[in-house]
């Protein structure tokens, strides 16, 4: 399977390097940290203005059809330089309304997306041990309209969303419903996340919805996979950023007039470190193929559903235990001064365990996984 990524991705991976190493400087992010939407809007302003924001969407709706192939390549480089911009839930949510969307609300909400001007936010996770694909909020129609009531959890970045792509359950299944940031009926509860970002928990008392596509069309069930795929992406970058400060501290601490980098043990940390980057890049793109086309080309039509299933499953857990593995270990090798917030290692960590937890652990990753690949062999 050839995992290269073409001329077109590798331009998008270099001029978001290139964007990110100049913006997201150690000084921008303590100053971002500190603001109180904890988004760097100067930094989204220029992604928009590279073009980089749009290229990602169908060329029907004014992209360049790059799609998960082309947000994996920016989420990974996001994450090397830990960016505060909400890049995977307003983009994940992009391509579920360009996917499902009608005309309308494609042409409503993309081409401020991609210019910059306006984002939506994702609503996926609710309190307690529910699956995202089974939401408890539910929606009812009424009129021409329908009505959400239920509670969402951790939805990130609500500040400068617009709207939120809300699940919800049907009567006919669960469905996607487009709700506007400050309709009747929603109220915010704002939280600090462990990454420092300001999160909110959402309430929905009868608040009006916007259908994209058809309830029970299995719209959830693709923006949750293609969602976990992108929490893969960003932990992969975060993964290999953390172990980048690694071997540059290693490299140029001395002890026993030795670097660092030359004991053993630590060199057994090193590769543990270097295997789990690995197994996540391999899973990751394994993802981003079953999600697209199984030929590796990382383009063309979606694979079956209980195939990309089972990769997005598979590369999340990863992300999960090897990316939080992974930075705890660098947290450990820095010694005293991965605790220290002047240094800029803490905030890898902490990216690391936010993401862990998001859409769930490695042990309900393993739930999921175990009840997908025993309904195949039942069915079978």
């Amino acid at each position: 399977m050839d995992f290269s990524l073409g001329e077109e991705l590798e331009a998008v991976r270099d001029l978001a390097r290139e964007i990110f190493t100049d913006r997201a400087t150690p000084e921008r992010l303590r100053e971002v940290e500190t603001s109180q939407a904890r988004v760097d809007e100067a930094l989204w302003a220029d992604l928009a203005a590279a073009g980089l924001l749009g290229a990602l969407l169908p060329e029907r709706d004014g992209g360049a059809g790059l799609g998960m192939a082309g947000l994996c390549v920016l989420l990974e480089e996001q994450g090397r330089r830990v960016a505060p911009v909400p890049l995977w839930p307003a983009l994940t949510g992009a391509l579920a309304v360009a996917a499902y969307g009608t005309g309308r609300q494609r042409a409503d909400l993309l081409p401020s997306l991609a210019d910059g001007g306006g984002r939506m936010t994702l609503a996926l996770e609710e309190f307690g041990p529910a699956d995202p694909r089974a939401p408890r909020t539910t929606a009812v129609a009424d009129g021409p309209h329908w009505r959400l009531t239920g509670a969402k959890a951790v939805v990130p970045a609500p500040s400068g969303a617009r709207h939120v792509l809300v699940t919800a359950t049907t009567q006919a299944g669960p469905g996607l419903f487009l709700v506007a940031q400050d309709a009747p009926g929603v109220s915010w509860d704002h939280a600090e996340t462990t990454s420092h970002d300001l999160s909110a928990h959402l309430t929905l008392d009868g608040a009006a919805g916007d259908p994209v596509g058809t309830p029970g069309d299995g719209g959830v069930a693709r923006l949750v996979r293609d969602a976990s795929v992108a929490l893969a992406a960003v932990q992969l970058g975060v993964a290999e950023g953390a172990l980048r400060h690694a071997a540059d501290h290693l490299r140029e601490r001395h002890q026993f007039g030795r670097p660092l980098a030359t004991f053993q043990a630590v060199q057994h940390q090193l590769a543990d470190c270097y295997i789990d980057v690995e197994a996540m890049r391999v899973t990751l793109w394994q993802a981003v193929d079953a999600l697209t086309e199984p030929s590796g080309d990382l383009s063309g039509t979606p694979a079956g559903p209980a195939s990309a299933d089972r990769a997005a499953l598979v590369a999340k857990w990863w992300a999960t235990e090897g990316g939080l593995n992974t930075v705890h270990r660098v947290q450990h090798l820095h010694g005293g001064i991965g605790v220290d917030t002047d240094y800029p290692v803490h905030r890898h960590f902490l990216w690391g365990k936010q993401i862990s937890t998001t859409l769930g652990g490695a042990g309900a990753d393993l739930e999921r996984l175990g009840a997908l690949l025993t309904s195949a062999a039942v069915a079978s």
